[in-house]
């Protein structure tokens, strides 16, 4: 099983945190990061979670649009940026489907470090906005890092 980590694009600033939509500097890294997984067979998920946050929401329904419009798009709990990571860590551990989960920090990294070394801190990545950290799932069901995708590596 894959897992993507995805963290949101850029968002605009604003006193409501739940509700900061994409900022156009957020929509075009996601244009950017969408050109980029189509030219590879790399990145397939069968599902995507997102946070209920609407830059998250909306940073997972363009991916999912544009690259994977048949799989299935569900809100989770426990993906806000402060949210304890065991919980997700815990459901993932039933999945059998790879999964894209766009989320925040600092939950991304401490889920990620949780997944590949045992223990949410210290954190041992730091995802950027619009970064996908694709992580594998052993026989022995622990989590190794396959890849990481950072928006600076994508072309303008």
């Amino acid at each position: 099983m894959y897992l993507y980590l995805i963290r949101h694009a850029h968002a605009l600033p604003g006193d409501d945190d739940h509700e900061r939509p994409l900022s156009p500097k957020g929509r075009a890294q996601i244009r950017r990061l969408i050109a980029h997984l189509k030219s590879t067979t790399a990145f397939q998920p069968a599902e995507v979670w997102h946070s209920s946050l609407a830059r998250s929401r909306q940073t997972a329904r363009a991916l999912a649009k544009q690259l994977f419009p048949a799989a299935p798009i569900h809100e989770v709990a426990h993906l806000e940026p402060e949210a304890n990571p065991r919980p997700t860590a815990t459901r993932l551990r039933a999945a059998e489907n790879d999964i894209a989960l766009v989320g925040h920090e600092p939950h991304l990294s401490a889920l990620a470090s949780l997944l590949v070394a045992g223990t949410p801190a210290p954190a041992l990545f730091k995802l950027r906005k619009s970064t996908v950290l694709a992580l594998k799932r052993g026989e022995d069901g622990r989590w190794i890092v396959r890849w990481q995708l950072a928006p600076e590596l994508l072309a303008k």
